[in-house]
């Protein structure tokens, strides 16, 4: 019933606009009527123009310069995967092999001075006389990721001066 009540309210509301448009309508002169209906169709066209046309032209043209660009870098994409593809069948190149004079040169070069260094085989014992430890570990990080030396042991002892140690450091190189 409630709803009922509601439509009926709606519809008299819509009566009375019509009603007091119609009144506003009939108060102009012809003229007047006649401005107000080209104003309407002009404020008509704008909105359409404004809400539907513009964004549509604008929209294409932006696709019709953008999608060029979306094609080639689709295509160097593709070429890239393609070449990528091909890479990984090649076998990477062995990194050079670890000796004493390599190692002890590499960490000189990051301020470690001259540590103690014994190859036997495929392992490398290193031993460091206080140095930082910051420097070892950025030394060990540099060594992996150019000459693939992983630390099979590794043994510090804190000196009394704050981020300095002693240590022992067993590497083994991997030439996979």
């Amino acid at each position: 019933m409630s709803s009922m009540s509601n439509m009926s309210k709606l519809q008299q509301k819509l009566q009375d606009a019509r009603g007091r448009a119609a009144t506003f309508w009939l108060a102009r002169t012809e003229q007047e009527r006649k401005f107000l209906a080209v104003g309407g169709v002009v404020l008509g066209l704008g909105l359409f123009y404004g809400v539907l046309l513009d964004p549509a032209l604008t929209g294409r043209a932006r696709l019709a310069t953008e999608l060029p660009l979306k094609r080639q870098q689709a295509a160097e994409m593709q070429s890239l995967a393609r070449e990528a593809v091909a890479l990984r069948g090649q076998t990477s190149v062995a990194p050079p092999a670890m000796t004493r004079e390599s190692l002890a040169a590499s960490m000189a070069a990051q301020g470690l001075g001259s540590p103690t260094v014994n190859i036997t085989g495929e392992y490398a014992k290193v031993q460091l006389t206080n140095v930082p430890f910051a420097a070892v570990v950025t030394w060990l990080e540099t060594a992996r990721m150019d000459s693939r030396i992983a630390v099979q042991d590794a043994n510090f002892v804190a000196q009394d001066v704050a981020g300095m140690v002693n240590g022992n450091i067993t590497l083994r190189q991997s030439l996979q």
